[in-house]
């Protein structure tokens, strides 16, 4: 069959979609907790780290165009090991995080439109699960369908978002909350740097651009402008989001609407109507970012079973579709039951950073091969391993649970390929 090929446009939706998913909704209220006046500095930071990193996908991409995108570029880096197989492990993991953080914010957001029942806390808790089972049917039914609704939902969501940006940059010069910008409201720079990193997850989604590569028309040109432009992009997207939110809100109110905040920011400006408005957008864009993230993370552990890497039953299908899908649906249903938004984007974090610090790695490792300066790749590696390290101390003062799970899905990814590259290797001496 012949693939449909990607123009510069859609790479670049491609990008920004997977950024500017449930992202922003879900973590918002979180970093304005953590880097209070500061949080646009927050945002920053993380969004120069995804920047930085960007650039050894744009080489790697350009290099070893492979539809394994991430997973490709590891065992290229390292060969096929348990080192690889365990990063590529925590991959696969890593996007349940994200489903599961996207679901939460589904979960949020739901119950300020419609209430099932008189306990909020249900609520939350059902519409979390509905929405990833409905997901889940949308992804057996029709992939085609998964990919028109991610294509709407970009364009929605994104004009949602900068009607926002529009409205709320004019209705902010009358607003007495301006003054939270303040420098003298920030927090310290540890504090923001943290700030940054717990919500580090809202910028990972560029990779996806990397699963793409082998269909984007004039490649040379088009992967260096899709990665750029889009992260670009969202980093100046997220700081004005989040400098219209302090400016709007007093801190004590944004506590209170930690997990629904955007819609929460956008009623001084428009009131109910407001509120109404980015509570759908919510939905919508925590809904595609489900759709698009259960494709994703199916796709990916079909990828590394087929490397040899997890047990070869993850190549064959269920009802037409790869056996991972129903597996991170599932597992994805359990996490988002059971962990705190902030657990689960602490996690989510972690586990990117140290993805992305291994790709920044592999980039520098081969940087003649893929004709890249090593001075990029080894200040994404180093940048990567420092944030994540700031991270895991400073939330494991507040977020114990966060950071032991963090640690913990870790070390499972690799044990899992310990024990199964043990497993066969016995199997083979016996045959």
């Amino acid at each position: 069959m012949k693939s449909k090929k990607i123009g510069l446009r859609e790479a670049i939706s491609i990008g920004i979609g997977g950024m500017v998913g449930g992202g922003i909704f879900a973590v918002l209220g979180l970093a304005v907790s953590l880097g209070k006046g500061g949080t646009p500095i927050s945002f920053l930071i993380a969004g120069l780290i995804a920047l930085i990193t960007s650039y050894s996908y744009v080489k790697l991409s350009l290099t070893y165009p492979d539809r394994g995108g991430t997973v490709k570029f590891i065992n290229q880096g390292f060969g096929k090991g348990i080192f690889s197989g365990g990063i590529n492990n925590l991959l696969w993991v890593s996007y349940i995080i994200m489903l599961s953080l996207y679901a939460s914010a589904f979960g949020s957001y739901a119950p300020n439109l419609f209430k099932l029942t008189s306990d909020n806390f249900l609520n939350t808790h059902i519409a979390t699960t509905a929405i990833v089972i409905y997901a889940t049917i949308i992804n057996y039914y029709s992939i085609k369908v998964v990919g028109k609704i991610e294509s709407y939902a970009v364009i929605i969501k994104l004009i949602i978002l900068i009607s926002f940006v529009f409205i709320g940059a004019y209705g902010l010069f009358s607003n007495p909350n301006l003054s939270q910008l303040a420098v003298a409201n920030w927090e310290s720079p540890l504090k923001l740097l943290t700030a940054g990193m717990v919500i580090f997850v809202a910028y990972e989604g560029f990779e996806l651009i990397a699963n793409a590569a082998p269909d984007i028309v004039n490649p040379t040109k088009n992967i260096p402008r899709a990665y750029y432009y889009s992260v670009i992009f969202v980093i100046i997207l997220y700081i004005v989001i989040a400098t219209i939110t302090v400016g709007s809100l007093p801190f004590s109110k944004i506590a209170i609407a930690q997990d629904y905040v955007l819609a929460e920011a956008a009623k001084p400006m428009l009131g109910k109507i407001g509120f109404t408005i980015i509570t759908l957008a919510a939905l919508i864009s925590t809904f595609s970012a489900i759709n698009a993230s259960l494709y994703g993370g199916s796709r990916v552990s079909y990828e590394i079973a087929e490397d040899d890497e997890l047990p070869h039953e993850l190549t064959s299908k269920l009802w037409n579709q790869p056996i991972g899908l129903i597996i991170t649906a599932i597992t994805t249903i359990i996490l988002a039951n059971t962990l705190n938004l902030e657990s689960i984007s602490t996690a989510g974090s972690v586990g990117f950073l140290f993805i992305f610090s291994m790709v920044n790695y592999v980039g520098f490792k081969l940087h003649k091969d893929i004709k890249a300066t090593k001075v990029i790749p080894f200040l994404g590696f180093t940048l990567c391993l420092i944030a994540m390290t700031v991270l895991i101390i400073q939330q494991y003062a507040t977020n114990k649970i966060g950071v032991l799970i963090s640690a913990g899905i870790i070390i499972l990814c690799f044990f899992i390929e310990f024990f199964y590259k043990k497993t066969e290797s016995n199997k083979n001496k016996q045959l």
